[in-house]
């Protein structure tokens, strides 16, 4: 189970009875917060924070835990800054301040000087802010009573976040081949995302992978097979096109199991050994959270592994799309997203069906793919990219959409959406941020997910949605 460890500051000054009453408190708060989320994430209360010593084996503690996605912090009174540099030096995982006090009102007729000395947050929280401006620490800041739903609301964000950077950072993510040729908004500099994201991006022959494809058995490739028949429609009768597929996700399989990987990236310029480009495999992996990016677009397959994992427990869905086509009929203007082969199955709004039909790139056998039309609502489309001296993600709201008229000759799964605000400032805005055309798109997820994303990591923000206007793009493009 994730822990999030709490650790509650005050001081001595006021005497043993005050420091009673802190503990008191924070231990009530402790409760309350694991009934809240129960089956989500253990809340750790930890020792009162009294001194520079306190705080430093507190932050230790907490840094060291493997369990431990992060830290959140509240001042029940005041509690000298200068003893939390020290403790603050150690910790290097997502932090929270809540800045809130364990009763809601005040006491209008009996407020006396013990009550205001012993709940007096609005002054330590102060105190405590400070030092985290001056020491640049990267946070977020609830504010409100800890019961309020609204404040429990954004602890839970925060909780969703910090396990998915928890992820980030034991991420591996092999790389069979490199970026398609002359290709660049898909390539990166591997050193700097395991430095900022954590995560470990090595290339791995394909012949490795080969190797392990030609040693499935026909018994592993048959089980494979009836879970296919359970879960899809059989739409062809090139059985053995299917079973090649069922075969690649089983060494695939064993691929990631072996070398503990949770992200991976392929691309068509490279399939010597391989008679097919990996389809139904591929979705069907990204069906169980694994991360793929298409064309070696690794920074792709590892945010969308990511961001499966900060959507893991919500409503909606979440996965690897590519930019394809429009329909530019004015005032109703839509994006077709979809890709070759590798459409998350997660966005499936109908029982997928497979097919075996001619690819028309990378010069191998006809492919069996997952077909199906996509899932509706409100979610965001984000895009990462590598800027040469920072990452930049570019956040856009969309609207999900029903596509207006069915696409029987189109053999591949696809999603259809609406720009916000329009499609013209939309996409315009989409092209002066340098967004790319590989992203992952979540209808589980929104904005404000991100937004504590890219906070906690670091990493500059463009968003654009119904609040973008022609200014704004005009701000875009001298950026």
């Amino acid at each position: 189970m994730d822990k999030l460890y709490f650790v509650v500051g005050s001081q001595d000054l006021y005497g043993d009875e005050c420091l009673k009453h802190v503990a008191a408190d924070a231990a009530e708060m402790t409760r309350f917060f694991n009934e809240q989320f129960k089956g989500v994430c253990e809340v750790v209360l930890l020792p009162t924070v009294i001194n520079s010593e306190t705080c430093i084996a507190d932050m230790r503690k907490a840094q060291c835990d493997e369990d431990c996605i992060g830290v959140m912090t509240w001042m029940h009174t005041f509690s000298p800054a200068k003893m939390w540099i020290k403790g603050l030096q150690e910790l290097r995982k997502p932090l929270l301040h809540l800045h809130t006090q364990a009763n809601e009102k005040l006491p209008y007729d009996s407020i006396d000087m013990d009550f205001m000395n012993l709940n007096q947050s609005a002054h330590g929280d102060r105190e405590y802010g400070f030092i985290l401006a001056r020491m640049h620490i990267r946070h977020q800041v609830v504010a409100g009573y800890y019961r309020h739903q609204k404040v429990l609301e954004e602890i839970r964000r925060f909780i969703d976040v910090a396990r998915a950077i928890n992820f980030s950072r034991h991420l591996k993510v092999a790389s069979f081949g490199n970026s398609m040729r002359e290709v660049a908004v898909t390539d990166g500099d591997r050193v700097e995302s395991q430095i900022v994201y954590g995560w470990e991006c090595n290339y791995f022959a394909l012949g490795d992978l080969v190797d392990i494809i030609n040693a499935v058995t026909d018994k592993e490739i048959d089980k494979k097979m009836d879970e296919y028949k359970s879960k899809y429609v059989m739409k062809t009768d090139r059985i053995d096109s299917v079973r090649e597929q069922a075969r690649y996700e089983v060494a695939l399989d064993k691929f990631l199991a072996q070398n503990k990987v949770g992200a991976f990236a392929d691309t068509f310029q490279d399939l010597h050994g391989m008679k097919q480009l990996p389809g139904i495999a591929a979705q069907n992996l990204m069906g169980r959270g694994i991360g793929f990016g298409p064309e070696g677009d690794y920074k792709t397959s590892a945010l969308s592994a990511v961001f499966m994992n900060l959507a893991k427990g919500r409503k909606g869905h979440t996965g690897f799309i590519e930019d394809y086509t429009y329909d530019l009929t004015e005032g109703k203007e839509l994006e077709l997203a979809s890709h070759m082969l590798e459409v998350p199955v997660d966005f499936a709004a109908t029982k997928p069906e497979i097919q075996v039909l001619p690819l028309g790139i990378g010069g191998k056998e006809d492919p069996a793919r997952l077909v199906f039309d996509g899932v509706q609502g409100d979610g965001i489309q984000v895009s990462m990219v590598d800027m040469g001296d920072h990452y930049r993600i570019v956040c856009a709201d969309i609207e999900l959409v029903k596509q207006p008229k069915p696409m029987p000759k189109l053999p591949v799964a696809r999603i259809m959406f609406r720009h916000k605000p329009n499609f013209s400032i939309g996409t315009a805005g989409w092209c002066y941020a340098g967004g790319a055309h590989h992203s992952v798109v979540s209808t589980a997820l929104d904005r404000r997910d991100v937004e504590l994303f890219c906070k906690l990591t670091g990493t500059e923000l463009i968003t654009i949605g119904d609040d973008t206007t022609e200014a704004d793009l005009m701000k875009l493009s001298n950026r």
